[in-house]
């Protein structure tokens, strides 16, 4: 069975993205959570992930002798692993479009994320009215963010590419950005993040992640200790 370590729910997107995608297509996995603390190298995070990965980040996939430390490389190891599944769509430019789209949320979007860090638990609507009056290189994220999306949902389907596939789980956690920070969305999207959420994958992982409880200071730019 694979082994999946992963940071906190609440705040770990590129743990979400992987989580989410082994539940959405049901490959049976472990999982191992280790807690966010503040990253040092003698603290308990970086010295438990260091034993499963020299990178010491998460997520990382281990399947037996293989161990996998990047979350794409982790949607297509399992990709490639399970091609019965369909992580990726049948098409093959349907997949092109998929894989440069996962891609670039793996890579861009810094003004996004940078400035609206994931946090699952938060209600940060205040914060988020105040990012967008100031940040132009965020609202121009967003408006990027929604011509991506609204060319491949103006037909109507239900995910980016009819069947919820890779490139949904890497969105997932941008979902939950632009609802806890309130940030301003069209119609079309609003609709998209609904389905979203409401993916029984995706709802799974939120629910823990409020279970959770925690506060990492370096994680929580915008909220003092509760």
């Amino acid at each position: 069975m694979l082994s999946l370590y992963i940071g906190n729910k609440n705040y770990s997107s590129w743990s979400m993205r992987a989580g989410v995608l082994l539940d959405a297509f049901a490959v049976p996995y472990t999982e191992h959570a280790l807690a966010f603390d503040d990253f040092s190298a003698d603290g308990a995070f970086k010295q438990n992930i260091g034993k499963v990965s020299a990178a010491g980040k998460v997520p990382v996939l281990v399947d037996g002798d293989i161990t996998v430390w990047d979350s794409l490389a982790i949607a297509e190891y399992v990709a490639e692993s399970f091609p019965d599944k369909a992580l990726w769509p049948r098409d093959k430019a349907a997949r092109a479009h998929a894989r440069a789209i996962s891609a670039e949320m793996h890579s861009g979007f810094n003004a996004l994320r940078n400035a609206c860090p994931m946090n699952i638990d938060a209600d940060l609507a205040a914060i988020g009215q105040t990012l967008w009056q100031e940040n132009a290189a965020l609202r121009a994220d967003v408006a990027y963010l929604e011509s991506v999306w609204g060319k491949l949902l103006a037909d109507g389907r239900e995910y980016l590419f009819g069947e919820f596939c890779i490139a949904d789980a890497f969105y997932a956690p941008v979902v939950t950005r632009l609802k806890s920070y309130a940030l301003p969305v069209n119609e079309l999207t609003l609709a998209y993040m609904a389905r979203i959420q409401a993916h029984p994958a995706v709802d799974k992982w939120v629910q823990a992640a409020l279970q959770e409880q925690t506060f990492v200071a370096v994680d929580e730019p915008y909220r003092q200790h509760r």
